[in-house]
């Protein structure tokens, strides 16, 4: 997986393959023309040559490729187990996607003139209706019809379509589990002192405990048991400083049904018991007075 960096018509640099795709798709940037990469003959030892195909779309800049030159949107298509030989002779940016089995890959590259530059880099999982199989064997199609370069131009510019709508759907559900997780964090903050674990918080929620592990292990640096303890130690501590009340008072006010329990975790993340960290509190407090 790669990908490429380009600059737009005002001047402004955009390494956000959603946007790029956008402006394809919908016409703010239309496609030119769209050039077909050789799939015959053994590739020179310092081609491009992979499994999968490939889009090879020029944002700015001239990129020659053996046979043919390609300028700002123009696009080159390597077919699956084809090759390509690109040479930079002048500054260009590139969009490349990668169309994986499982996957999309995409890329955003600069070459300077000196050196390329990796300026994005994004994949997102393949799934769904097979809509993007069916437009990429409708291109390979088109190899057999080389005068014809409307019909190639439209599938490209659906098959980007496709590209944009996978992107936008794995950005939707990223922000339905962030919020989902905020809330599931919101009810332990709000619910601590009661008798809370990981089965009882994911059926509050209609969801899996193995799914609400999967949340806090990628939304959190805490596990859930850990969060939670941390939520009531956090209490116990308040509690220790503004209030007299007895170490199991505190313990059970705050959740913790084994007062033991309590004070060895208590212990454990403060290096202190329950009750010398309220006197190193207090005694602290009438220093500053």
């Amino acid at each position: 997986m790669w990908i490429r960096h380009f600059r737009n018509r005002s001047g402004i640099m955009n390494h956000d393959v959603s946007t790029l795709l956008l402006q394809f798709t919908r016409g703010t940037t239309p496609l030119r023309h769209v050039y077909f990469a050789s799939a015959a003959s053994p590739p020179p030892d310092i081609a491009w040559q992979v499994g999968f195909p490939r889009l090879e779309i020029v944002l700015n800049g001239e990129i020659t490729d053996l046979s043919f030159t390609l300028t700002e949107n123009d696009v080159l298509f390597i077919p699956a187990g084809g090759w390509n030989c690109p040479q930079w002779l002048t500054p260009v940016t590139t969009l490349s996607i990668l169309f994986g089995k499982q996957q999309l890959g995409f890329s955003i590259q600069h070459w300077d003139g000196t050196q390329l530059q990796n300026l994005a880099k994004q994949h997102v999982a393949r799934r769904g209706p097979r809509v993007g199989s069916f437009l990429l064997q409708a291109l390979n199609e088109t190899l057999m019809q080389p005068q014809d370069n409307h019909t190639p131009r439209l599938i490209v510019t659906s098959l980007l379509g496709h590209c944009a709508d996978l992107l936008g759907s794995q950005i939707q559900t990223a922000s339905r589990s962030q919020a989902l997780f905020e809330a599931i964090r919101d009810h332990i903050d709000s619910h601590s002192a009661e008798a809370l674990n990981r089965e009882s918080v994911a059926k509050a929620f209609y969801i899996s405990p193995n799914y609400l592990s999967h949340l806090f292990n990628k939304s959190s640096a805490l596990g859930f048991n850990e969060y939670l303890n941390h939520i009531r130690l956090e209490k116990a501590k308040a509690l220790l400083k503004g209030y007299d009340m007895k170490v199991k008072e505190v313990a059970r006010t705050c959740g913790f049904t084994d007062s033991n329990y309590f004070c060895r975790l208590f212990r454990k993340n403060t290096d202190r018991s329950p009750s010398e960290y309220r006197r190193q509190y207090h005694s602290q407090l009438l220093m500053t007075k």
